[in-house]
């Protein structure tokens, strides 16, 4: 049986590792919707490297004391092309699957600085990212977001 004590050590260390935010608005949507709970994994990037497709959360570039959720579609070194509701990562096409509309007006070009990442939201016509804040230094990126945990009918992994 657990001591509270035990249970107490265990809270703490789950709390080092993970984090619980609520979603605030829809650039996300339709993976991660508005009010969401989710879990952030603030180890993964100690351990691994950031990959092209990861949701994150991360600090907001113009204000650092609020946090946003992105995908990550840039990874430093890379070149990316929005033009025409396609993204292009080093002159390939993207398949993005979870894009349901896409924002045929938005033209970015941008070589991605090192230690930089380039971000945008699912939800391209609603999303603040990284076409209008620009390139995401690395020591913003809070930590990978995989679990939803509210409300209960969506309960679980999200999908990439």
């Amino acid at each position: 049986m657990w001591t509270l004590q035990g249970t107490l050590l265990a809270l703490a260390g789950y709390l080092c590792v993970f984090n619980l935010s609520v979603v605030r608005g829809s650039s996300m949507a339709p993976r991660i919707h508005d009010g969401d709970r989710i879990l952030i994994d603030h180890l993964s990037y100690v351990f691994g490297d950031v990959r092209r497709g990861d949701i994150v959360v991360l600090k907001y570039p113009l204000d650092p004391s609020v946090d946003y959720i992105k995908r990550i579609v840039g990874l430093p070194g890379d070149d990316v092309v929005l033009e025409d509701g396609d993204l292009w990562v080093n002159g390939e096409r993207m398949d993005e699957p979870y894009v349901v509309q896409s924002d045929p007006f938005a033209r970015v070009r941008v070589h991605v600085k090192p230690a930089h990442f380039f971000v945008l939201g699912d939800n391209r016509p609603r999303s603040c990212d990284s076409r209008d804040f620009g390139l995401v230094p690395q020591d913003y990126i809070r930590g990978r977001v995989e679990v939803r945990v509210w409300p209960p009918q969506r309960l679980g992994a999200i999908d990439e």
